[in-house]
């Protein structure tokens, strides 16, 4: 079967400046599932919804930007990369139907943050605990690597979802030095003193950040969930638990 096409509305509708109008977090994650602004990456996500892996070639595939998942009251933020050509790209959900996303919920779920621990639709019936799973690029890219401009493209998304989040969210856990980079842009780009020199991505690396406003927040540095890691045993799921551990800890969960 063909990939579903994608929603193709007027350019000033698909535009991810408008994100700054979006009034809830439902309303945002409609917003991003619309979107064309970068032509490679719309490209390369609905390619890979016709030349379909072979252990998927029955299935429709998503083939749209892939909006972040959990609650609208979330306490905790998972920041990744982007979504995997035949894992979020397919089944429409962040970190849904791939190895990643297997190594990731099994961890939210030992940790008490998700109701199951194998991803494999929207349908599955897994929901998230105060936590909320999103990307700083939201559609699947080519050898799973955004370019600059695509995150920049894409940032007005994240910015508004740290936006709509700001009253309950505390703890922002970042898997990886990309997703590190662009979170650290954004929440200076909101107004949150970023200490200088820049902090650096490493395991467990922890930063405290304080808004004028009086808001405070906990950055935590976790290696990504990808197989590179897992299976090398760079990340384990001890050490992934323990940094959902302490995102709980420092949430007061």
């Amino acid at each position: 079967m063909a990939a579903s096409p994608a929603p193709r509305p007027g350019p000033a509708e698909t535009a991810p400046r408008r994100a700054a109008r979006t009034r809830t977090v439902p309303e945002l994650d409609a917003l991003v599932a619309t979107c064309r602004a970068c032509p490679r990456l719309v490209a390369w996500r609905e390619a890979a919804g016709e030349v379909k892996r072979a252990a998927f070639r029955d299935e429709t595939y998503w083939a749209r930007p892939v909006p972040g998942f959990g609650p609208a009251d979330a306490a905790i933020l998972v920041v990744g990369l982007a979504p995997a050509a035949n894992g979020g790209n397919r089944t429409g959900r962040m970190f849904t139907g791939d190895p990643s996303g297997e190594v990731l919920f099994a961890a939210l779920h030992a940790t008490g943050l998700a109701t199951g621990a194998h991803p494999v639709s929207r349908e599955d019936g897994i929901e998230l605990i105060r936590t909320r799973l999103t990307a700083p690029v939201h559609c699947a890219p080519p050898e799973n690597k955004p370019t600059a401009a695509e995150r920049h493209t894409c940032a007005p998304y994240l910015g508004r979802e740290l936006e709509l989040l700001a009253g309950t969210v505390r703890v922002i856990v970042v898997l990886g030095g990309f997703g590190w980079q662009a979170l650290l842009a954004t929440l200076a780009d909101a107004g949150w003193p970023i200490p200088r020199p820049r902090p650096r991505f490493g395991h467990g690396a922890r930063v405290r950040l304080a808004h004028p406003d009086g808001r405070e927040l906990t950055v935590l540095g976790c290696y990504h969930v990808s197989p590179h890691n897992t299976y090398t045993g760079r990340l384990t799921p001890a050490m992934l638990e323990q940094v959902f551990t302490d995102a709980k800890a420092v949430a007061g969960l």
